[in-house]
């Protein structure tokens, strides 16, 4: 049952992460720049957009590994890997493009903070391959 469940959430935090870059992706103009409603499809900021789908994102994978971690399940392992590396790849495309004039970014910042929960989220999947 625990298993279902961390299967199910770190399948939630993946989709998450597939809108949140969508929605991004669809904020960016030809160009590379923000588009003049600097806003994607859904309504939001992107402080909005990050808190209700990264912060979401970033958590959930750990919190299914832990709560299965007497069962072995390489899907999940997997799936928790796969969460870690569209975070990654998210990190490389906010320090690639430039921040807005309006927003003032520390791109270390903005990189340590999306780069060290995905290492951890690598570091946990390749456990819970390795133990399965």
């Amino acid at each position: 049952m625990a298993l279902q469940a961390a299967l199910i959430i770190t399948g939630i935090a993946i989709a998450l992460l597939i809108i949140y870059g969508a929605d991004v992706a669809s904020s960016i103009t030809i160009d590379g720049e923000v588009g003049e409603r600097k806003t994607g499809f859904l309504p939001m900021s992107e402080m909005q957009r990050g808190i209700g789908l990264g912060t979401p994102a970033l958590i959930l994978p750990i919190i299914g590994f832990f709560i299965s971690l007497k069962e072995p399940s390489k899907g999940l392992g997997m799936m928790i890997i796969v969460a870690g590396i569209l975070i990654i790849i998210g990190g490389i495309v906010v320090i690639a493009n430039p921040s807005p004039e309006s927003v003032d970014r520390d791109p270390v910042g903005s990189a340590v903070m999306l780069f060290a929960p995905a290492l951890i989220q690598l570091t946990l999947g390749a456990i819970k391959i390795k133990k399965s």
